[in-house]
Parts: C-alpha cells; structure tokens; sequence
C-alpha cells in the first residue's frame, strides 16, 4: 500500500512472518447448549509468544476478523478466537430461550480459553512450550467489545443501580476494545433497555491498560447520543489510557471485519492498515514485548501531514 503513515508505523511494528490457523479446536463446556469451537492462529517461528484472546461484534464467528488476527499473528502473537452463543451459524434468536444469558456466556467462553491453553498447545502442529501464558490481552469489537471488557475489569450496572458481579481475570494483563458500547441511561433505546443489560456498564473498575478505538462516525442503533458513546471506556475508566479516533469511520472502523460482509458500511483499506499496525505496536508496549512501540506508532500517527484520525492518552 502507497501510504506515508503505514510505511513509518511498518518501521515500528516489523515484517510480518509466516501463520498457521487451526480450526475449528473443540473446548470443554459442560452445559453450553453447542460446543465451543475456537480458532488458533500463531506464527510458524519464535518462542515466549503472548497470547490474545479476541471476542467477536453480535452474529460473527471464529473465521471473522482475519485483517486483525492474521495480522497479530504474523507479527508474533497467538490469537485465539471463539465462536460465541450469538453466532448466525447457531440461530439463537432475540426469542430463543438461550438469549438473555448470552452476554455472561460470552464471558465465559473467554474465561474457558485461559483454563484450557493446555488442550490449545496440544491442539496446534509446533506451538507446544511456545505461548507465554503470563502476557494475554483480551480484545474485543462491538459486543466482543463488551465482553472483552469485563475480563478488564468492567462491571455492569444491575437493574437497582447497583454495581454488579466482578467478571475480571488476572491473567489478562492488557485490553482493546474495538467500537465497544458505551454507558447506559436513558440515552438507549427502549429495544436495548429491554434487551441487552449489558449496555449499562460501569468503567470505575476497568483498571487494565486498554486502548479504545472509535470511529467518530459511528452512529449507533442502541443509543441516542452520538459517536462519542464509544469512548466512554476512555473517559471514564481509569485503566483505558489511550483513545484512537478515526475520522470517517463507522461500526466496521472500515472494514476490521472483513472488507466485503454486509457490516462493512465504510470500506477503507488504508484505515484497516493503520488500525492493525497501531493495534500491534499497542500489544508490543501492552504485553512487554518492546517498550517502545507505542510511543513511536502514537507519533507517527499524530505526526502525519495528512491525518486520518487522531490519538488521545491521559
């Protein structure tokens, strides 16, 4: 790709090497009502690898997102990827009986991922001894958004308007949420105060390093408030100390998904190239692989004479 920016920020984050991609690897979960299947991408090469646990946007499935997973992966983490309740390829319905407790089975297919590495390792040609499973990040889009960031930390508001149940893992070290929803109120729409609890977050206890990326754009069918409902972890979580705003970019932040689905309202490949080596050098910082790399990314983006978002950190 002919771009100024994603050339600096490929001095940053490196070359990428060769992957290999298993799919799908079958978990234990007793009394889920399918199996979980997860996929298993890492690179061929390389040792003490970190390990990113990434949740999918409301319908998708372990084969989505490969602009950012592969990418990970070939530039030396091991992403592991389910396929939550919610998937179009399980046909749970808004009806179905499973649906109400969907959110907190998707946290519970991140947290089964960390109890079974072992059965991963074993799973996969060449990665046994190869994870370092003292650096995992969860990372989410969406939905995913939501349940990556209760492994972080944050918790949800129950219908009292108390502070509900703690679902954070200390195993995980380091988050990013992707275009993840933002506080609750009476700003959500009469559909998703009905439906989806988990609009009504509170980050005071998200106090895992996360990067948090928008799209200033992004207009959501949940809420009324605009684009700057999804940089509410930003503004109100302690641990989320860096906000990514893209300008133009909507839900698919142009298109992290894939490039040619149906959620793709914003295709641009630029921006998907500027968001998986941004996206890199915030787990190489995050996860202790090269303490630099977030900071030189983060001036190369602010850096550029034709910007195409903009970064804040507190």
């Amino acid at each position: 790709m002919n771009s100024l920016i994603v050339d600096a920020l490929d001095d940053i984050v490196g070359a990428g090497a060769p992957v290999v991609s298993v799919a799908p690897i079958e978990l234990s979960a007793p009394e889920r009502p399918v199996p979980l299947d997860v996929r298993v991408s890492a690179p061929t090469a390389g040792s003490n690898l970190p390990v990113v646990v990434f949740s999918h946007g409301n319908g998708w499935n372990l084969d989505g997102y490969a602009p950012l997973t592969a990418f990970w992966a070939s530039r030396g983490f091991v992403v592991i990827q389910p396929t939550h309740l919610d998937s179009r390829r399980n046909g749970f319905g808004f009806d179905h009986p499973v649906f109400p407790t969907i959110w907190t089975e998707r946290i519970a297919d991140l947290t089964r991922i960390l109890d079974q590495l072992d059965t991963i390792e074993a799973a996969v040609p060449g990665l046994a001894g190869r994870m370092d499973r003292s650096r995992v990040a969860a990372v989410g889009h969406s939905w995913g958004g939501q349940t990556a960031q209760s492994l972080l930390g944050a918790r949800i508001f129950d219908e009292a308007g108390q502070v509900g149940e703690d679902m954070s893992d200390s195993r995980v070290t380091a988050g990013i949420l992707f275009a993840a929803t933002g506080v609750g109120g009476e700003d959500l729409h009469p559909f998703a105060q009905a439906n989806f609890p988990f609009m009504r977050p509170s980050f005071q206890q998200l106090t895992t390093p996360t990067l948090v990326v928008a799209g200033d754009h992004d207009q959501s069918n949940m809420s009324s408030r605009g684009p700057d409902w999804f940089t509410d972890a930003y503004t109100y979580s302690p641990g989320a100390t860096d906000l990514l705003t893209f300008y133009g970019a909507e839900h698919a932040l142009g298109g992290i998904v894939g490039y040619e689905v149906a959620e793709t309202t914003d295709e641009n490949p630029e921006r998907v190239a500027v968001l998986q080596r941004m996206s890199t050098a915030y787990l190489r910082t995050a996860l202790h692989v090269d303490a630099n790399s977030w900071r030189g990314a983060r001036a190369a983006f602010s850096d550029s004479t034709d910007p195409i978002g903009h970064v804040d950190s507190k």
